[in-house]
């Protein structure tokens, strides 16, 4: 079973020794989708290249940006899916949580003026941390519910912090910050973990027999062992991919 969540520990723990085929492939693909991305960034911001193959590396194009929320959302999705899967939720969002504030410290001093406060794996760190105190013995309906009221709270926040000037960023995890925040890498729980609800209401319906939804086995793939991995790349492509350019004499 993928009793994991991605990058939140994927591959980690499971509830049993069979996993969920589909799963661990889909998080595989999300989480190679999304190293692609951060090559192309670090090619565009360190090493300023601003085509490729002649397509242009405009990463804050329509396109771009579709593409970035696309292979966030599956990731995150699928690690609501995973999270129904298992009842260690709590342990792991402390583990995933450790390695996100060592993810923020880093950052800080590679570039204070844009380090990850609250990105991906903290969202994802706190999304399993709320779900595991809170909704993992609920029904399907429950954490349905519980998306939506997230989005609905997303919604209001973007309307009633429209015309009020914000000056302090420690409400981040709200989406509430000063209009000078910037960072590499930001996923508020407003609207996120509505998104992460959703995953696990899908968990608690479609997966609820904790099998896969393909009727005959399929041979492992490389997709598949990336998504049983995705922490470790996670933690690991970025410095791999800034060597690379520091090697390979391309860091401006």
């Amino acid at each position: 079973m993928n009793g994991e969540s991605g990058p939140g520990a994927a591959g980690a723990l499971s509830v049993r020794p069979t996993r969920i085929w589909e799963i661990d492939f889909l998080r595989g693909l999300s989480i190679i989708l999304m190293v692609g991305y951060h090559a192309l960034f670090d090619l565009g911001e360190f090493a300023g290249v601003r085509t490729l193959l002649g397509i242009p590396i405009d990463l804050a194009s329509t396109g771009w940006m579709a593409a970035q929320y696309f292979f966030a959302s599956l990731f995150i999705v699928l690690s609501g899916i995973s999270s129904t899967l298992t009842h260690s939720n709590v342990r792991r969002a402390m583990k995933i949580l450790a390695v996100a504030v060592l993810v923020t410290a880093v950052t800080y001093v590679f570039d204070s003026s844009s380090a990850i406060y609250f990105g991906i794996l903290h969202c994802l760190a706190v999304s399993i941390l709320v779900y595991g105190l809170t909704l993992e013995k609920a029904g399907p309906l429950a954490s349905a519910a519980a998306a939506f009221a997230v989005f609905g709270l997303s919604a209001a926040r973007t309307v009633l912090m429209r015309d009020i000037p914000v000056r302090f960023d420690w409400l981040l995890p709200f989406d509430i910050h000063s209009r000078g925040f910037s960072s590499y890498d930001f996923f508020p729980l407003l609207p996120w973990l509505g998104i992460f609800l959703l995953g696990a209401a899908l968990g608690k319906s479609i997966y609820a027999p904790k099998r896969s939804l393909i009727p005959f086995p399929l041979r492992p793939t490389f997709v598949n062992g990336a998504g049983r991995h995705s922490l470790l790349i996670y933690i690991v492509h970025q410095p791999i991919l800034l060597g690379v350019l520091y090697v390979l004499g391309l860091w401006r």
